[in-house]
């Protein structure tokens, strides 16, 4: 049986530039009917693509569908409904000193030939929504999805070329010599999703070639309760957007911040929700995840002596299992806090005021996101005013994520470049300005 040999990272992306000089990506016909295909792939391929989704982590399909498969499928229909109206050309006023028959405007131009390298905590999704932008935008793409989920990657390796223009996107699989060669070629823009040691890998690779760079890195998100909220409320808001997919999402709440007597109400409150989520026994329950890899579970494992245990703290490594876990009495300085914790471990820190939480956040790198339990108007204006985050949350974790017409992407450490929706279109074009004055 003839076995072709896997086709060079050089050579996969010396084709797709050939393709993207024939000009064959750039007319909205071509860029619309890609986004439909997409579309096709996600709604017919669903089922095989959740199974993958729950061989990597665990996910169960209600979780893989909403937090991968439709959220991706609603990211391409808000682009196809807007894309026409975000492509047109904007006319700008033209200075006087030039003439009256000068007339100017700008107009997106493709970039060319993009990466985009997606993590293994949501790795359909995390893929496929910054590819949607740069097909909509008129770009060949290489994908390369995470070989720390394997069974998702081999999927996606398999269903992209299948619906999608061939000869324009491509999928390259593998690990670190295979993104390390992808990293040596020249491409017109790089989009990364991962943590910070990578990200700057990728950005000096990029500097050789002058190449720009999405970064969307993690970081410590924190979410400060004020006193006198609805701590039901609170915990099971709280519960939801730490807990799902065993806590390995980057805008996942990473600690919490309050005031003593707060915490004191709180904790019980936490165990409540985690109850009411999972049951009793977490680990039976269906709707409850695991940790990527063993590596990963002995990092947070070494994390669980931090605090005080409210709930979880169980865990059991054939199974990469670790409980939804709270942990009181936190040190600031203890090891749960010192990095990204990227599962399911939630530190409760106390503090004494406001003013002392705005300083615990801002002595801090910059977060993914910031949430606020407040009811005060006043203390939200203060965060709004004297902090600095990649997105602000009132009352609510993660759901601006979910939000087409917001920019998603972080500031410092925690990234450089948005997304979604029409900042997608952005991030993936060149915003060319033209002017004309006639020859008569």
């Amino acid at each position: 049986m003839n076995h072709s040999a896997p086709e060079q990272p050089a050579d996969v992306v010396a084709r797709l530039r050939a393709t993207f000089r024939t000009g064959r990506t750039k007319p909205v016909e071509w860029r619309t009917a890609q986004l439909r295909r997409l579309r096709d792939m996600l709604t017919e391929q669903g089922a095989e693509l959740a199974a993958a989704l729950h061989a990597d982590l665990g996910k169960s399909a209600t979780e893989a569908y909403r937090t991968e498969i439709d959220f991706t499928v609603r990211e391409i229909d808000h682009t196809l409904d807007h894309l026409a109206d975000w492509l047109r050309p904007e006319p700008a006023p033209s200075p006087a000193h030039l003439g009256a028959d000068v007339t100017v405007w700008t107009q997106y131009d493709p970039l060319g030939v993009v990466l985009v390298i997606a993590p293994w905590n949501y790795p359909a999704q995390l893929l496929l929504a910054p590819v949607v932008g740069a097909l909509a935008a008129g770009n060949a793409v290489v994908a390369k999805p995470s070989e720390l989920s394997p069974a998702t990657s081999a999927a996606l390796a398999r269903l992209l070329p299948a619906y999608l223009d061939a000869d324009a996107v491509a999928v390259v699989e593998g690990g670190v010599p295979e993104t390390t060669a992808l990293l040596g070629e020249r491409f017109d823009h790089i989009f990364y999703t991962g943590n910070g040691t990578v990200g700057r890998i990728v950005l000096r690779a990029a500097a050789e070639h002058l190449t720009p760079v999405t970064l969307e890195l993690g970081g410590k998100s924190p979410a400060f309760v004020d006193r006198g909220t609805d701590l039901a409320v609170v915990a099971d808001r709280l519960a939801r957007g730490k807990f799902l997919n065993a806590g390995q999402t980057c805008v996942a709440p990473d600690y919490v911040l309050t005031d003593p007597e707060t915490a004191a109400a709180l904790e019980p409150l936490l165990a409540n929700a985690v109850n009411a989520l999972y049951g009793s026994d977490p680990a039976a329950s269906g709707a409850y995840g695991r940790i990527i890899n063993e590596r990963h579970f002995d990092r947070l494992v070494g994390l669980l002596d931090s605090g005080r245990t409210v709930v979880g703290g169980t865990s059991d490594r054939t199974a990469k299992y670790l409980a939804p876990t709270v942990l009181a009495d936190v040190d600031p300085d203890a090891p749960v806090m010192r990095e990204e914790i990227f599962g399911p471990i939630l530190p409760i820190v106390t503090v004494p005021g406001l003013d002392e939480v705005i300083d615990f956040i801002n002595d801090r790198d910059k977060p993914l996101a910031l949430y606020v339990f407040t009811e005060s108007e006043g203390t939200r204006r203060r965060f709004a005013a004297e902090t600095s985050s990649g997105g602000l949350g009132y009352g609510l974790p993660l759901a601006h994520l979910t939000v087409s017409d917001l920019p998603f992407g972080g500031v410092g450490e925690s990234g450089m470049g948005n997304y979604h929706g029409r900042y997608s279109i952005e991030t993936f074009s060149h915003r060319k300005a033209i002017l004309d004055k006639p020859l008569r």
